[in-house]
């Protein structure tokens, strides 16, 4: 009996301003379940950006909360640290978006294409490439992913131009894609999505996470 493709879901935080966008996240979780894989959550063990007031949208000053322990919200718990990811131990690799992944995970949010890249992240993406094993990315976590990579790496943020420019910047080529659609860069076996990058229904995110899943399994043969 084949065992069960193996996901790792890398998490930002809890909450799209701040955070791992939920339905993205939570929707990927689905999506890897339905296909018949099993998945862990990580996320890196430090301080948030910042912490944001998902009613109002505005900073929550003098608030402070650490990304491991927010993740751990959308994981039910069951997380761990981005420290003790282990290549070997899984199939394939995942980011969801939300500003987490721009904000926690890389500094894009505030230094565009001079951005840095989260040492634990940059680390487990760059273990996961080094193994042949496939990464995918949702919204805005295609950047993170053309900061580590560039050269020319293939990867979407839907049609946002402005971010598509900066993803050039650092190197990287930037194809359009549309609802539910995903890029697939076979020789670095990256895919892409740009879920809420877009004017988005839950449903189409959906589609997005799925067609990733999806993608990334074919690259593993499955």
């Amino acid at each position: 009996m084949t065992a069960k493709p193996r996901f790792a879901v890398i998490l930002s935080g809890c909450g799209v301003y701040d955070g791992a966008e939920i339905h993205e996240a939570v929707l990927t979780l689905l999506a890897i379940d339905r296909h018949g894989g099993s998945y862990q959550c990580f996320a890196p063990d430090r301080a948030q950006m910042h912490v944001i007031n998902h009613l109002t949208g505005q900073e929550a000053a003098g608030e402070s909360r650490n990304v491991l322990v927010e993740s751990a919200r959308i994981a039910r718990g069951n997380i761990k640290s981005l420290a003790d990811f282990n290549a070997a131990e899984v199939d394939a690799l995942i980011l969801p978006g939300g500003f987490g992944a721009a904000k926690n995970l890389c500094t894009f949010a505030t230094q565009g294409p001079e951005c840095q890249v989260d040492p634990a992240t940059e680390k487990a993406v760059k273990a996961m490439a080094a193994a042949g094993k496939p990464i995918g990315a949702l919204c805005i976590a295609p950047a993170l992913l053309a900061r580590i990579f560039g050269h020319g790496i293939d990867v979407t943020v839907g049609k946002d131009e402005g971010t598509a420019k900066a993803i050039v910047a650092m190197g990287a080529k930037h194809t359009e894609a549309g609802h539910g659609g995903v890029v697939v860069d076979k020789g670095r076996k990256v895919v892409t999505s740009p879920c809420y990058m877009l004017d988005s229904s839950i449903s189409q995110i959906a589609d997005g996470a799925e067609n990733t899943v999806k993608a990334l399994l074919t690259l593993m043969g499955r």
